[in-house]
C-alpha cells in the first residue's frame, strides 16, 4: 500500500446505522466519499451520501443487508483506489490496539459474539463479505473497547462472584472510537491542557454513553459489560434492577432470550414512548403526545444524573463535550440536560446553544461546554493507517 496512490475505506456498523467513508491517503487524509444507511433494522432504511461532485439524500435502501452496502460502494468509481479497509468492532475484550484481520481474528470475533450479540455478527459479516470478494484486500479491526482499557480496576469490577472475572465478565465501556476522536479534536481546538483536564464526554445518539477522564486517563464510563447498560437509549434500557429478570420469568414465563430481546430492541425511548426510538420524532411530537414527552424527559433526566455522578468522581469539572447524533443536533436536549447544574459551573448561552456553536457555555464560566461533531470514520481510517504502518497524519479535521 503506497500513500501516493491508495485510499482507505472506513466501515462503521452501528446499532441503527451503517456509516462509511473513503479517504485518499496523504498526508493529509482526504475524504472523497462519505455516506450512511440510516434507520437500519427499523423497516425503513435510507441511504445518503456526499462527494465533491454528487450526493443523494434519504433514498430508500434494502434494509438490514450489510452486503447491499458493499454492493453500492463497489459500484462507485472511488472504490477502485481502495487499498485497505478499516472496521469498527464494538468488542475486543482486552485488546488495546487495532489489528490486521486474519482468519484467526475472524474466528475470535465469532467467539466473542456472546459479549455483543446485537453488534458483532453484523460487523463480522461485513468483514467476511469483503474477504470473500476481495481476498487480497487488507482489512483492519479497530475496537471500541480499547479506549477504556486504562480504567482503574474499581471502575471495571462487577459486584458478582470473583470466579466470573476469569470468563472476562467485567465492565468494558464502548463508543471508544468516538471518544478517542473527541479527545484528539479537543486537544486541537482547545489545547492539550483542556484535553488532560477534568473532562466529561457525552456521546448521545441512538446508543448513548458518557465517559469521565482526568489527566489524560479514563476514570469511568456509563456503559459496562454490554452496550445495553448505562444511560437509557433508543431501544435499549440502560441500567435495570436485576430483580426484574426473576419477576418477569415468574409473571410472564419470560425466557433469557426474550428478556434480551426486550432489553435491547423494544425498550428505551421506543418502549417508553410506544412511538419511535428516534429523538427527532419524539421532540416533534412531545407537545401533543405525553408518551413522547415522558420519553424525552427520562433521557434528559438520566443523562443529567450520570453527568453529576461523573463530576463527583472527577472532583469537579473543567470541560463538558456533547457529541453523537442527539448531542450534536438537539439544542433542546442539551439545554435540559444542563438545566439546574449551575452549582457545578455549567451555564449555557441560549443563543449559542440554539446555533449549535462550538462553545455553547456562557463566557467566563468555570466549565466550558462544547459541541464537537464526532468522526468515527476518520478515527477508523487513522487507526488503520497506523496498524498498516502507513503515514497519514491529517490536517483536515472533521471534514
Amino acid at each position: 500500500m503506497t500513500a501516493s496512490a491508495a485510499s482507505i475505506l472506513a466501515l462503521n456498523a452501528g446499532s441503527s446505522s451503517i456509516k462509511f467513508a473513503i479517504y485518499r491517503v496523504g498526508p493529509p487524509l482526504q475524504r472523497v466519499l462519505s455516506g450512511h444507511v440510516d434507520r437500519s433494522g427499523q423497516g425503513a432504511a435510507t441511504l445518503s451520501w456526499h462527494t465533491a461532485y454528487d450526493e443523494g439524500r434519504d433514498l430508500p435502501f434494502p434494509d438490514d443487508q450489510p452486503s447491499a452496502v458493499i454492493d453500492w460502494i463497489e459500484a462507485r468509481t472511488e472504490f477502485a483506489a481502495v487499498a485497505a479497509v478499516g472496521h469498527r468492532l464494538v468488542h475486543g475484550l482486552t485488546r488495546k490496539d487495532p489489528v490486521p484481520v486474519t482468519r484467526e481474528v475472524i474466528a475470535e470475533l465469532h467467539r466473542l459474539t456472546p459479549f455483543a450479540p446485537d453488534h458483532l455478527p453484523r460487523e463480522t459479516a461485513l468483514i467476511e463479505a469483503l474477504l470473500e470478494r476481495h481476498p487480497r484486500l487488507p482489512q483492519v479491526a479497530c475496537f471500541d473497547t480499547a479506549f477504556h482499557r486504562d480504567l482503574p480496576a474499581v471502575a471495571r469490577r462487577l459486584p458478582i462472584p470473583r470466579r466470573y472475572q476469569a470468563m472476562g465478565v467485567e465492565r468494558y465501556g464502548f463508543h471508544g472510537l468516538s471518544y478517542a476522536y473527541l479527545v484528539e479534536e479537543l486537544a486541537r481546538v482547545a489545547g492539550e491542557e483542556a484535553a488532560r483536564g477534568r473532562l466529561i464526554l457525552a456521546h448521545l445518539g441512538n446508543g448513548a454513553s458518557l465517559s469521565a477522564r482526568r489527566g489524560g486517563h479514563g476514570l469511568d464510563t456509563s456503559m459496562g459489560f454490554t452496550p445495553a447498560s448505562g444511560l437509557v437509549m433508543g431501544t435499549r434500557t440502560g441500567d435495570l434492577d436485576p430483580g426484574l429478570v426473576w419477576f418477569l420469568a415468574q409473571a410472564e414465563q419470560m425466557t433469557a432470550r426474550r428478556f434480551h430481546e426486550m432489553v435491547n430492541d423494544e425498550s428505551g425511548l421506543l418502549g417508553v414512548s410506544g412511538i419511535s426510538s428516534d429523538m427527532r420524532d419524539l421532540l416533534a411530537r412531545e407537545a401533543e403526545d405525553v408518551r413522547a414527552a415522558e420519553a424525552v424527559a427520562l433521557f434528559c433526566y438520566q443523562a443529567k444524573k450520570w453527568l453529576g455522578a461523573f463530576a463527583a468522581i472527577l472532583g469537579g469539572l473543567d470541560t463538558l463535550v456533547f457529541s453523537g447524533g442527539i448531542g450534536e443536533h438537539s439544542a433542546a436536549v442539551r439545554a435540559r440536560v444542563c438545566e439546574g447544574l449551575e452549582f457545578l459551573g455549567i451555564e449555557l448561552d441560549e443563543a449559542r446553544n440554539a446555533a449549535h456553536a462550538p462553545v455553547i457555555s456562557n463566557e467566563g464560566n468555570r466549565v466550558t461546554v462544547r459541541v464537537i461533531r464526532t468522526d468515527e470514520e476518520l478515527m477508523i481510517a487513522r487507526s488503520a493507517c497506523r496498524a498498516l504502518g502507513v503515514y497519514a497524519h491529517d490536517t483536515e479535521h472533521g471534514q
